[in-house]
């Protein structure tokens, strides 16, 4: 199968999923198509909630593109590319709308912003989560905020030090970043269709109200994200980052 986002609006519920052949890994075009369809959801009069999925079981998302992040060959590749996610988060963050994720399977590195992004994360009791990126040799620069906001500092700062070691669901749940867990998929979809229905029904004006308070703080993220986008920029183009990253590339083939 090739990569793709597409949405679909049912009820008044928009379900953006995202699906790409290397273990739901965040290319360019598949971001820039994240934050298409986000915008567009946000300002949909038929749309009154989102929920964000991925396919597949056992992986969420496994964060950036590996095969771009080598091919970066100057600062300003590199801030385009981390931009990428910036748009996402920053899309997310505005949408006056919730956005529910569905999470049925490890979040890796970028896929973990997706996870602290959405308003309400709904996870399959195997999501677990990992900030892989300074194993590779940049760092958590762009989803960090995202992140640090849902789990706080002290939780963060653990997640993105000790970067080869997974976290399980429960350590997630527990630190904030997942709102429920569920033992069967069925059941998480279950849920999934249960508050995604029940939002369907409220008030959306009292919804987007809800939203920009649950957000207050983060009015400055549109710089502040560019500006972590730079540093991972600068980052990837060094020797030991493009040493990591092809060191992890050739673990995993």
């Amino acid at each position: 199968m090739e990569a793709y986002v597409k949405s679909h609006v049912e009820h008044g519920i928009n379900t953006i999923e995202f699906f790409h052949p290397q273990s739901n890994s965040l290319p360019a075009k598949i971001l820039e198509a994240l934050a298409k369809e986000i915008h567009f959801a946000a300002t949909d009069e038929d749309t009154r909630v989102i929920v964000l999925k991925s396919l597949g079981e056992k992986i969420f998302c496994s964060g950036a593109s590996f095969d771009e992040l080598v091919a970066i060959k100057s600062k300003e590749e590199g801030l385009r590319f981390f931009t990428g996610f910036a748009h996402v988060i920053n899309a997310m963050r505005k949408c006056p709308k919730f956005i529910i994720g569905r999470i049925q399977g490890k979040c890796v590195g970028g896929g973990v912003g997706l996870a602290a992004s959405v308003d309400y994360a709904i996870a399959f009791q195997h999501a677990d989560i990992k900030l892989s990126e300074l194993a590779v040799g940049i760092g958590p620069f762009v989803v960090g905020p995202a992140v640090e906001r849902k789990i706080g500092t002290a939780a963060f700062s653990a997640l993105s030090i000790d970067a080869t070691n997974w976290r399980s669901t429960d350590w997630a749940k527990r630190k904030g970043l997942y709102s429920e867990i569920h033992e069967t998929v069925e059941n998480m979809d279950e849920a999934v269709d249960r508050l995604a229905g029940k939002l369907a029904k409220s008030n959306p004006e009292a919804m987007a109200a809800m939203k920009k308070i649950f957000w207050k703080g983060t009015e400055h993220w549109d710089e502040l994200l560019k500006e972590r986008a730079a540093i991972s920029g600068t980052l990837v183009l060094s020797d030991f980052t493009r040493a990591a990253i092809e060191k992890f590339k050739a673990g995993t083939k």
